[in-house]
């Protein structure tokens, strides 16, 4: 058990710096981190608030690493934020047809991979309440 913990503990560490790199990208550059876009100053306002939004769930998911066993309840709220925005993206493919390629691996991330980080949290969890 305590090497699944471990890989946990990386995959979780190695997995917050996608938003947490995307998040701060997009701070600093607003839309024009996603191609050449002149967006008016409402729109890049808002893309610069939800980068910063995207930077902190990466960080709280980071700062979960080391007990991560313990923090269950902050795995689930933070994973029911990213699936939420998932199920956004992908109504947008549906509205609006299929986006980009590093948009498609976040759709990935958000509704494939973030879940099942937290089916293995919650293993982790239980295994070690079991002990």
């Amino acid at each position: 058990m305590k090497l699944e913990r471990r890989l946990l503990q990386i995959a979780v560490a190695l997995g917050s710096l996608v938003p947490i790199g995307a998040g701060v990208a997009g701070m600093i550059l607003g839309p024009s981190m996603v191609g050449d876009i002149a967006a008016p100053q409402d729109m890049t306002s808002h893309f610069r608030y939800l980068s910063g939004l995207l930077a902190m769930i990466g960080l709280i998911f980071l700062c979960s690493v080391p007990r991560i066993e313990t923090h269950g309840a902050r795995f689930r709220l933070l994973g029911a934020i990213v699936v939420m925005g998932g199920l956004g993206r992908a109504l947008g493919w549906i509205e609006a047809g299929p986006p980009g390629g590093t948009h498609r691996a976040a759709l990935i991330m958000e509704l494939v991979v973030v879940p099942l980080l937290m089916l293995w949290q919650a293993r982790i969890a239980r295994a070690t309440r079991r002990k």
